[in-house]
């Protein structure tokens, strides 16, 4: 176990500048508490209120959000950082969230920064593994929880979401229940794990129900309701039925686009959103979805998030989807 005494020793200073460094002390230099903190990263140190977190007086962990609003109820971040503080809160830990838009250089040395500033984890919330965060998260030391977001290979890192095969796999037996077998799916974000999750899904669960797959009814879009202008219209000139989309945004646009058509949800068109957002009930008709548990989830990757600062090497935690049927959705009726 490498001790402060050891990364002294390898940079010839002494243990009351390393432990100034390590507890980000105003009174020595940036440059030398850079040094020093890469010294500890390459030793392999880990900080003292990460390996006695249980003990520790100052419990500190983070939340990273990107691509993601949370700040009033109608947002799908809201609840999953309310429930991720209210887990820590109870046991007796502070949580910081930081905009990732406002700190991309410290996002650029994930450890220095979680080390410089005493964390001893983080829950990383709406990323898009590009390469540097996907290298950073391989090899990193931190304890760090990953939303829709998965990393093989390192015990430090875990995964926390809600199980899309069931999710969507309920939402095509609705609809087969109601007679549809041209459904149509449109996703999200083409450069997201979830995304191809949530289509390999798709497709198992129309072959597992003995439907056709029909590539010209799969899209990608984002998450975004604009995104259904660009999707719908080739849906139904394929014969579309019902649309699954992969956000219950995606869906708002994909029902305001089939209205636009002069066509009715869901007498001519059923539609599933995905998430369970307030908005779900404010539509016309109100959305029927496959919902994800928001504040459970928050819930959930702190439990997951304290199990890794305690060094037990959980990899996945998957909460359960289930299906909110509302009036989006009705029997098949062909033209």
């Amino acid at each position: 176990m490498v001790k402060i005494k050891d990364i002294a020793d390898s940079l010839g200073t002494s243990v009351s500048t390393v432990s100034k460094a390590l507890n980000n002390a105003a009174d020595i230099s940036e440059e030398t508490k850079q040094k020093i903190i890469t010294r500890a990263l390459e030793a392999g140190y880990t900080p003292k209120a990460r390996k006695h977190a249980s003990l520790a007086a100052n419990r500190k962990v983070c939340i990273f959000i990107e691509n993601m609003d949370y700040e009033n109820r109608d947002q799908f971040g809201y609840d999953l950082i309310l429930g991720f503080r209210q887990s820590a809160i109870l046991n007796n830990w502070s949580v910081d969230v930081i905009p990732s838009n406002l700190n991309a250089k410290l996002q650029n040395d994930y450890d220095k920064f979680m080390i410089s500033n005493q964390y001893s984890g983080a829950f990383m919330i709406g990323f898009l593994m590009h390469s540097d965060y996907s290298l950073q998260f391989q090899k990193t030391q931190v304890p760090t929880v990953l939303f829709d977001n998965y990393i093989a290979g390192n015990p430090k890192v875990g995964y926390v979401g809600t199980d899309c095969n069931e999710g969507i796999e309920l939402a095509v037996r609705h609809l087969r229940g109601l007679g549809h077998t041209k459904i149509a799916f449109l996703n999200g974000a083409k450069n997201a794990m979830v995304s191809d999750e949530q289509t390999q899904a798709f497709k198992r669960a129309m072959k597992l129900l003995d439907l056709y797959v029909d590539t010209h009814l799969i899209e990608s879009g984002y998450y975004v309701p604009d995104c259904a202008k660009y999707h719908v219209p080739k849906f139904l000139d394929h014969g579309a039925t019902a649309i699954i989309c992969a956000s219950d945004l995606i869906a708002s646009g994909a029902i305001s686009e089939v209205t636009k058509r002069g066509l009715r949800v869901p007498e001519d068109i059923s539609i599933i959103g995905y998430d369970d957002m307030p908005l779900c009930l404010n539509l016309k008709p109100s959305l029927t979805t496959i919902r994800q548990d928001r504040l459970s989830l928050g819930k959930s990757a702190m439990t997951l998030l304290s199990c890794l600062i305690n060094n037990i090497p959980i990899s996945k935690s998957i909460l359960r989807a289930e299906l909110i049927v509302r009036e989006s959705t009705s029997k098949c009726n062909p033209a």
